[in-house]
């Protein structure tokens, strides 16, 4: 028991917060590309009017809503470079400000769905690995919820269960860094939103710890400080709440997600480094960061309405505040969360609506965090140099485009819903946070512009048009510096966080095939969905890796392999681009109209310089890997077809 006097000693800063000096530059440079982009906009009125044609007045039109669109996208994403912070932990002052006995309880929730995708061992890794965190052991539960019912899952757990007795005081006693079993073997000898409510309620008549950590089945802990680095903001010794002294205004810390066994190239860009590091450091200088479904620790109090407005669960066991003083095998324990666990519990309450987390999108983990800030809660993002949690990623371009068709549809479905960032976000969190959760929220519309500026410049350059300032004009200069300040900007960003050139350009190239493909098969399941018309369900992202698919991604070789119709659009733009370059470096050899093509040309050129994995996929590979037959027949008659109509459209 610390002393009255030390205890009204200031205490030294359990975390403190460094704007990053780039803002500054960040803001002048988004007042010149403003002027910048509405000068183009003035160039394409200006072709609009002397447009001769009705196929030059298609082309104008076309550009004219491709650029709004870009322009758009490319505004809602300074929100998340107005005020860019980088935060700092000091866990070392923890024991200073709270007697390690009174740290406040701690709940863990891990979510699986499906024993063939997401191994029982991984499952079984991700749990040990927290609950050998540096934090009294008495304070941790843990709560896995299996929607697939598997009994290979329990019976992993059960000898889980046998093998923990050992391994969690081992890694204590001789302070072990790598506490998930795997990794630890292998470093040694060289080697959804319906269950969340559920364990929520559950943990609630159980332990009902006022911190709460969800986990994705295969994001393990890589650092056993993780728990006292949540302390760190969560401790707000001048404002305590309840029985423990949490921060009553933070609704949850984001770490972010990283993973394990990535490439050089990291082909897919499975880090998401904009999603994961760069916006989330943007977000985290005005009200916090959105919640990303893994590796966040919630203030339970948080799923009770706002800081300043309770909304009280229908039970009381229920309720933040509540404490436990039952055992909890007791027969009254259990009984009360087998009744909040069941099927129709929740029915005519205020749970996914008002309370919980929230329902009404694909992506449950994005629209929740979006909802509790919009309440008046904030949030605060944590990036330690050592990663806290480490995860799989999928080793096939097919996985990769459906886990992102995926968020599109879940996206779409909260844009265009009530709670709409542009409005009711604005309304409540303020413009530039609005802004950044509506860049979010349309992510789906980049395949718009994307699509086109792969179809029409190379179609006008197959048929000698040209649509863009020549070289020697001064509008050119203007698309000239839009196109390499949009790059140099989105480079540095992704340089600034620990990232390679290398990723860099596997991170814009999966940017551009995402649009065609995932972006726009999302945008049609979302309108079928909104039409009544059946739609795919959830799929689980598929985390077991085959020999000879794990071979190719590590040699950095695209996995295509099956038949997606993801893979139509990609391979067709692909063949055009190239088709429409080669067709241009002709015209300007033998014609020597170079001054007047090279826009096209060079959009062309990038799209084909982006689609050599595809290229390869389609015409010289012979492993299992290879872009299937019917695919690549299927994408040079489109490509045919889409040529005679635009000549039919131009005589």
């Amino acid at each position: 028991m610390k002393s009255a006097t030390a205890s009204t000693l200031p205490q030294p800063p359990l975390h403190s917060l460094h704007p990053l000096p780039r803002r500054h530059f960040n803001r002048l440079f988004a007042a010149a590309y403003t002027a910048s982009l509405s000068s183009l906009l003035y160039h394409h009125f200006l072709k609009l009017l002397h447009s001769a044609s009705p196929i030059s007045l298609l082309i104008s039109l076309s550009l004219l809503f491709s650029d709004l669109i870009l322009a758009f996208m490319w505004s809602t994403s300074q929100a998340f470079r107005m005020n860019p912070v980088h935060r700092h932990e000091h866990p070392e002052h923890l024991e200073k400000a709270l007697d390690r006995r009174d740290f406040p309880g701690l709940d863990i929730f891990i979510c699986t769905a499906d024993p063939f995708k997401e191994p029982p061992i991984d499952v079984v890794n991700t749990a040990l690995s927290v609950m050998a965190y540096d934090y009294p052991a008495e304070k941790v539960s843990v709560y896995v919820s299996d929607d697939g019912g598997s009994e290979l899952t329990m019976f992993a757990f059960m000898e889980a269960a046998r093998f923990g007795r050992l391994w969690l005081p081992f890694c204590r006693e001789n302070k072990v860094a790598e506490r998930c079993p795997h990794a630890y073997f292998s470093s040694t000898y060289d080697l959804t939103a319906k269950t969340l409510e559920i364990k929520l309620r559950v943990s609630a008549t159980m332990t009902n710890s006022p911190i709460i950590l969800t986990l994705d089945c295969d994001m393990y802990s890589n650092d056993p400080t993780t728990a006292q680095r949540a302390l760190c903001y969560f401790l707000d010794r001048s404002k305590p709440t309840g029985p423990n002294p949490i921060g009553p205004n933070y609704a949850y810390l984001q770490f972010p997600q990283r993973y394990h066994g990535l490439n050089k190239a990291d082909i897919y860009a499975s880090e998401h480094k904009r999603l994961f590091l760069v916006n989330s450091m943007g977000l985290d200088g005005l009200k916090g960061p959105n919640y990303v479904g893994t590796g966040c620790f919630f203030n339970r109090r948080a799923f009770f309405g706002g800081p300043c407005s309770y909304v009280p669960p229908e039970a009381l066991e229920l309720s933040p505040d509540y404490i436990v003083d039952k055992p909890i095998n007791g027969k009254e324990i259990l009984g009360k969360a087998h009744q909040v666990a069941g099927c129709y519990y929740e029915n005519q309450t205020s749970w996914g609506s008002k309370i919980g987390f929230r329902y009404g999108s694909l992506v449950e983990d994005y629209y929740t965090g979006y909802r509790l800030q919009c309440e008046g809660w904030k949030s605060a993002f944590c990036n330690p140099s050592r990663a806290t949690f480490l995860g799989d990623i999928p080793i096939t371009i097919n996985d990769a485009l459906n886990q992102v068709k995926r968020w599109s549809v879940g996206l779409l479905e909260v844009a265009f819903s009530k709670y709409s960032p542009l409005t009711y976000g604005s309304r409540n969190m303020g413009i530039l946070m609005g802004l950044g959760y509506a860049h979010y929220s349309l992510w789906p519309i980049w395949s718009i512009p994307i699509t086109i500026y792969a179809l029409v410049p190379s179609l006008a350059l197959l048929q000698g048009l040209p649509i863009f300032p020549k070289v020697s004009e001064p509008w050119f200069l203007l698309y000239a510096f839009l196109f390499l300040g949009s790059y140099g900007q989105d480079c540095f960003d992704f340089i600034s966080t620990r990232g390679t050139f290398r990723r860099w350009w596997s991170d814009q190239r999966m940017w551009l095939m995402r649009a065609p493909s995932a972006f726009c098969f999302g945008m049609v399941e979302y309108i079928s969905k909104c039409l009544g018309m059946e739609t795919h369900g959830f799929n689980v992202t598929s985390k077991v890796m085959e020999d000879e698919q794990s071979q190719r991604y590590d040699n950095g070789i695209f996995e295509f392999g099956v038949a997606s119709p993801m893979f139509i659009p990609l391979a067709s733009l692909a063949t055009l681009n190239l088709v429409a370059f080669l067709a241009g470096f002709l015209r300007v050899f033998n014609d020597g109209e170079f001054d007047a093509f090279f826009v096209q040309m060079f959009v062309a050129g990038f799209g084909v310089l982006n689609s050599f994995p595809i290229y390869g996929a389609m015409f010289f590979r012979r492993d299992s890997g290879r872009m299937p037959i019917n695919t690549t027949l299927t994408s040079t008659l489109i490509v045919g077809a889409l040529f005679v109509l635009f000549n039919q459209i131009h005589v």
